[in-house]
């Protein structure tokens, strides 16, 4: 057992939409990601995504409303639910989502990563 510093763990890093994972848990993968800017419409047909602020504020934009999530807040979105997620500032977030997740759900963009990086 190992114990995680979130602090030291995004200080390895300054890529914004690059998560990073810090380890697996049931079938599940616990990521951090660095987030700036806007990011694409995407859903995940068979997975629920669980984002947790750590740092900053970061607006989720859905079909029919806009969910503003700030520090220490969380939400967890339901399999198969367009989204898009905007951060007008730098934000620190942890994501827990199932191992098979893709990172852009089934859209191809020049955000999409195949392999994420353990750190």
């Amino acid at each position: 057992m190992e114990k995680i510093n979130l602090e030291e763990k995004f200080s390895l890093f300054n890529e914004h939409w690059s998560p990073k994972v810090l380890g697996d848990l049931n079938g599940q993968q616990v990521k951090i990601a660095k987030v700036k800017g806007e990011f694409v419409w995407h859903d995940h047909a068979d997975e629920e995504e669980l984002f947790l602020i750590i740092k900053g504020s970061l607006k989720l934009v859905f079909e029919k409303e806009t969910v503003v999530l700030n520090e220490g807040e969380m939400l967890i979105i339901p399999r198969g639910v367009p989204h898009k997620p905007i951060a007008e500032e730098e934000v620190w977030l942890l994501l827990f989502e199932p191992a098979s997740t893709k990172h852009t759900g089934e859209v191809e963009t020049p955000f999409t990563q195949n392999q994420q990086q353990r750190i």
